[in-house]
Formats: structure tokens, C-alpha cells, sequence
């Protein structure tokens, strides 16, 4: 299935991996430009911004983060991140930095292409602050701090609706620990073990079954997101892009 004509600029210094990346979106619809550096890659979405940044995190002269971080001063364009299993440290402080997303090497053509399609709808889909966000049966009323399901209303403290705001409000996209405590309970707090309690009590309250959720995803040793459906397409693809 064709893609949306969407321009990704791919950045990876690994020969091979661009040439698999470029020749998979392509074939999928989008435009593809491919740069290998830090600095090529900043050039690049001031002079010509693509519509999504697919970004490696280790470069010959920096890291994801750094790129990511100097995106961020300008630019809301989505960033999903290219991260080799064992680099979970740096993954955590790109996403910190401002990426959205990463997929870890070696990766499908499928969990590509299905994370490039979320990440490009939700970046014109993203929530207003007035908006009704609905998971499931799940209704998510941002402008009257109402939760409901079906009829019934959801009773949350402060801390559980600022927590369900926060995910609600950037869906999809993984959010950090550090993220989520600085957007809750503000700068200077570090209590990562107040936060799982908090999201602990409101899984209790807007899941099915806490002990096996469906609507706030762990992603373990990074953070939380709220989770999306998607689409199921490009199912007989098989292929396996190559780790670096």
C-alpha cells in the first residue's frame, strides 16, 4: 500500500541501513532524503524540513539526542529513533531531548512503516486542549477534567487526571519518567517510585483488568504511553532491516 507522499529524511551513517530505509519508504509512497551526520542532519530540517525525522542514535559526530534537542528549538517535526539493542541510556535521553518515539535494530518493514503511518497521523491529530479524547469507551473530556465510560463518570484525584492528561495528550508517543514527573509534579522532583504508584491507582480506575493493561503501556526501563490501535496493513511483508 502506497504511502502518503510524506518527506522522511532518513539519518544513519551505516551505508547499508540507508539504502534499506530509502528503498523501503520509497516503495511505501513517501520521499525519501538520506544525510549521515549530525550537522547534515540539522541543515537539513532548517533548509528543507521533511514531515517526520527517522533518526539513528549513535552519529560520527554526536548522538541522537543532541540532534534531537536542537530540532526541538525550532521545529515540532516527529522524530522516531533508531536505537541497537544495549543503548537503552542514550534511547532514554533522546527521548528526554524531544523524540517521540524509537524502534530498536534489527526491525521489521511492518513495525517500520506502522510507526512512520501513527507518527505522521497523529502529528495532525494531536488533541486541542478543548478536545474530547475517546480510548475505547474510555471519554477523555480535556476541557471539563471529566473521565467517563459509557455513562458512568470516573472519579480521579488531581494527580491521576494531570497523569491521564499528560499521556492522553500526546498519544502514542512514549514519554519519559523524568517527562512526566517534570510535567506533573513540576521541576525538582525525582520520585520515580511516586509516579508507578500514581499510574498503579489509575490503571485500577480506567482499565479493564489493571493487571493486564490495554490503555497505559509500561515501556520498560523508559516510561509510559498511552496505547493506539493500528491499522493492520502490509501483512506479508517479512523482510528484516539490518542492525548496524
Amino acid at each position: 500500500m502506497s504511502g502518503s507522499g510524506a518527506r522522511v529524511l532518513v539519518v544513519d551513517d551505516e551505508r547499508a541501513i540507508q539504502r534499506a530505509l530509502k528503498a523501503t519508504l520509497e516503495a511505501a509512497g513517501y520521499h525519501v532524503d538520506v544525510v549521515g551526520t549530525c550537522s547534515d542532519a540539522l541543515a537539513q530540517v532548517a533548509l528543507k524540513p521533511p514531515d517526520l525525522v527517522l533518526l539513528d542514535l549513535l552519529l560520527p559526530d554526536g548522538t541522537g539526542d543532541e540532534v534531537a534537542r536542537e530540532i526541538r528549538t525550532w521545529s515540532n517535526v516527529p522524530i522516531l529513533l533508531v536505537s541497537a539493542v544495549g543503548d537503552e541510556r542514550e534511547k532514554v535521553k533522546a527521548l528526554d531531548a524531544g523524540a517521540d518515539d524509537y524502534v530498536t535494530k534489527p526491525f521489521g518493514i511492518d513495525e517500520l512503516l506502522a510507526r512512520v503511518r501513527a507518527m505522521l497521523r497523529r502529528a495532525v491529530d494531536r488533541p486541542r486542549p478543548d478536545a474530547v479524547v475517546e480510548l475505547g469507551d474510555l471519554r477523555v473530556d480535556l476541557a471539563r477534567r471529566r473521565v467517563t465510560r459509557e455513562t458512568t463518570e470516573i472519579h480521579l484525584t488531581p494527580i491521576e487526571y494531570d497523569l491521564l492528561r499528560t499521556l492522553v495528550a500526546h498519544p502514542g508517543k512514549v514519554l519519559t519518567h523524568k517527562a512526566i514527573i517534570q510535567e506533573v509534579w513540576g521541576p525538582g522532583y525525582g520520585e520515580s517510585h511516586l509516579l508507578r504508584v500514581h499510574i498503579a491507582a489509575l490503571r485500577r480506575k480506567i482499565e479493564r483488568d489493571p493487571r493486564n493493561p490495554e490503555l497505559i503501556e509500561t515501556v520498560t526501563g523508559v516510561g509510559y504511553r498511552i496505547r493506539e490501535p493500528e491499522p493492520r496493513e502490509n501483512d506479508g511483508a517479512e523482510a528484516v532491516l539490518p542492525a548496524s
